[in-house]
């Protein structure tokens, strides 16, 4: 464990949290330090939700540390039940809190508290925050679910959408519906939206939909193992992916396939020459294993993107992620430093990051554009409109939110490009008021070096630096390393305008 100024994942217990947070009926008592609440804003802040989470907190203080910490846990799970009269509970000690091994869970069972209760042991300085809400969810099916009669008609339990999670409330709408073009109900939906009663009811269905492997796998394979159900292995992100479990859900069902393509926006913009606009765009993939999986697959065969690169934070995909960056021919990273993610896109000079929050602001220090694929996401990634990754019109999100970005980016370069221009420079006021532009004050130009030396001693000189803030944005990066590399192998100390097209001829070859 180290500090971080940013991190990709937090603690185990904020990943129950986003369990508990996400059902309803069941409520979490956590051991921790006063401070540790501020995990509450990550959902009332964040996401945006408009109730507190279902947590009470033993908010124990320094001074508190000499005296019986265990017996301010039981009187926190003691007035937590009589106060919100849950259907269960869940209890645990935050990281803080582990340290002073008072066990919340032994405590809490010796209580006889008239309610289910899931005690969690969850080693908050060894594993994160996906773990975290995959044990949990784990647990309180394991205690909870039992075996009973299959419904009479074809069901699904959907698994794994959580609280704080990347689209998954539209998720659950575009699954549900894809399932009922088949003729497929859903039984239960776990943990989002349930409640510890439909728990125990999720054996009565056909087979489960694991949605995100980071948060329900271990919870799916213990049910397949216990109760006999099986479950998928696509995620439907992309249409391909979607085509594929449509026809995935057919084989486990004996339903024939059905999937209504009308929706569809992405081949009419395919078989147009605009399109070739995006043909060959070198992209970099870095997010939780299962988005940067599914974007693989859309950025090569669907939008016609150069996958330069790809990693993941989550060491439990490592596997997984490290596979596929072998079929794509890259180096997979793996690795929870944003600075070793910013280094290695910084090697890569991609065209454009498909990232998490924390790539997002790495591509604005570099001057990539990026678009959001996968958590850690910020309150912008929690629209209040329908806006799913998963199925038809999730395919159509995901188009806009990846073509967006190098469309306006290209725009603003153009403003730059032309900013010299009569109407365009800093001083003329709004384009639609051109009769009362100003003209431009020219200043001379210095010649002397206007930017600071390179790791190889090479300085850019006024006019080639000036002259490459008028190449693409989207290549920019790539011409900056390439002329250094060139004027490098060659001894040459000061980059000029003649040295940067020399540099573009002999690359050009």
């Amino acid at each position: 464990m180290k500090l971080s100024v940013w991190t990709y994942e937090g603690p185990p217990h904020v990943g129950a949290m986003r369990v508990a947070t996400a059902m309803k009926g069941l409520h979490y008592v956590l051991h921790a330090p006063q401070g540790d609440t501020y995990a509450d804003l990550l959902f009332t802040m964040i996401e945006r939700r408009n109730h507190r989470p279902p947590v009470t907190y033993t908010t124990f203080q320094a001074r508190d540390l000499g005296s019986d910490t265990a017996n301010l846990f039981k009187t926190a799970c003691k007035e937590a039940y009589d106060r919100f009269q849950p259907q269960a509970m869940i209890v645990g000690a935050s990281c803080t809190a582990e340290l002073i091994q008072d066990d919340p869970g032994g405590m809490a069972e010796l209580m006889g508290l008239p309610c289910p209760v899931v005690p969690l042991e969850l080693p908050s300085y060894q594993r994160k925050e996906n773990f975290g809400a995959d044990e949990t969810l784990f647990q309180i099916v394991r205690m909870l679910a039992k075996p009973t009669d299959r419904t009479t008609h074809i069901t699904a339990n959907l698994i794994g959408p959580t609280a704080l999670g990347f689209r998954h409330r539209d998720d659950i709408t575009e699954i549900t519906a894809l399932l009922e073009e088949m003729g497929v109900s859903v039984n239960v939906c776990a943990p989002f939206d349930a409640t510890p009663e439909d728990i125990t009811r999720l054996g009565a269905a056909h087979f489960n939909v694991l949605m995100y492997p980071e948060t329900g796998e271990a919870a799916c394979r213990w049910m397949e193992r216990e109760l006999g159900q099986p479950y998928t292995k696509i995620v439907p992100i992309g249409v391909g992916a979607t085509q594929d479990f449509v026809k995935e859900v057919a084989e486990i069902t004996g339903l024939p396939p059905k999937l209504d393509t009308s929706r569809l926006r992405l081949p009419w913009y395919s078989s147009s020459v605009d399109s070739t606009y995006l043909t060959g765009k070198r992209v970099f993939l870095f997010g939780d294993g299962t988005h940067v999986a599914a974007a693989a697959r859309i950025a090569r065969d669907e939008m016609g993107f150069e996958v330069v690169g790809m990693g993941c934070y989550n060491r439990e995909m490592a596997r997984n992620i490290r596979a596929l960056a072998k079929e794509f021919n890259v180096e997979a990273l793996i690795t929870e430093d944003y600075l070793d993610v910013e280094a290695r896109i910084e090697e890569l000079a991609p065209e454009m990051i498909l990232g998490t929050q924390m790539e997002r602001h790495i591509g604005k220090r570099l001057g990539i554009p990026c678009a959001v694929i996968s958590a850690p996401v910020h309150v912008q990634d929690f629209p209040a409109r329908y806006s799913p990754q998963m199925g038809i019109e999730g395919a159509n999100v995901i188009f806009d939110t990846w073509v967006h970005p190098l469309v306006m980016g290209l725009e603003e370069h153009l403003l730059h490009m032309f900013r010299d221009d009569f109407e365009f420079h800093d001083d003329a006021g709004a384009s639609h008021h051109g009769h009362a532009a100003k003209a431009r004050v020219e200043t001379p130009e210095p010649t002397e070096v206007q930017t600071t030396p390179t790791d190889d001693n090479i300085i850019w000189l006024a006019d080639a630096e000036k002259e490459l803030k008028k190449i693409p944005f989207f290549v920019r990066g790539k011409a900056r390393r390439n002329t250094e590399i060139f004027a490098a192998e060659r001894g040459v100390q000061e980059i000029s305008i003649d040295t940067l097209y020399e540099a573009k001829a002999h690359y050009a070859r």
